[in-house]
This record gives C-alpha cells, sequence and structure tokens, in this order.
C-alpha cells in the first residue's frame, strides 16, 4: 500500500475522522483522554489510533508511562497538494482571467 493509499484508507473511517478531529481540537491527548472524548471504547481507540499511526496522521510521543498523541497534518497537505490542488489550478486561472479581462474593461 502506498503513503497516499494508507493515508486516504485512513481517512475512510468516520471513528477515524473523529479522532483526528478531536485531536485537531486539543492535541497531545492520551489513550484514556481520547477515549473518554469520543465516547469509544479503549480497545476501538487504540485500533484505530494504529491505522492512524501507520498512515503517519498521528504521532506519538512517551511520556513516562503515557503515550500522548499527535496530529500531523503534513500527510494531508502533501495530498492537498498533489491531488487537489492541481485540479483547482484550472478554476483559479480562469477566475484570474475574468477579473483582469473585467477590470480592464471598466478602464476603457
Amino acid at each position: 500500500m502506498t503513503d497516499d493509499e494508507a493515508v486516504f484508507a485512513a481517512l475512510a473511517d468516520a471513528t477515524r475522522r473523529l479522532l483526528l478531529d478531536t485531536l485537531f481540537a486539543r492535541s497531545g491527548l492520551t489513550q484514556g483522554e481520547l477515549t473518554a472524548t469520543t465516547g469509544l471504547t479503549r480497545q476501538a481507540t487504540s485500533k484505530h489510533l494504529a491505522v492512524l499511526e501507520r498512515a503517519g496522521l498521528v504521532v506519538t510521543i512517551q511520556r513516562g508511562r503515557e503515550k500522548h498523541h499527535y496530529l500531523n497534518s503534513a500527510p494531508i497537505a502533501e495530498i492537498v497538494a498533489r491531488w487537489i490542488g492541481k485540479y483547482e489550478r484550472g478554476p483559479v486561472l480562469t477566475l484570474a482571467d475574468l477579473e483582469r479581462t473585467l477590470e480592464s474593461e471598466s478602464d476603457e
């Protein structure tokens, strides 16, 4: 599985997106805090965090006996730049051309 496929597979699940949204709002949570915040079981939280970690969307740091989880948005930004951005360029350039045309017509 490629890196992009791992990210897309991780994002395909609503529960994993909930975990990412939770970490976006408050990064550095432990598994117990994530479990309490999301209402998932400890086992489900663990399973989904493992998928997110493999996809590179969550990074963990061990502090004593606790693992703190942090959102890593870099893989999503790379996908946006590589896949979504190229499809937006055409419409953006077209709108910029339209704006220049309309501005030049109003100057005349």
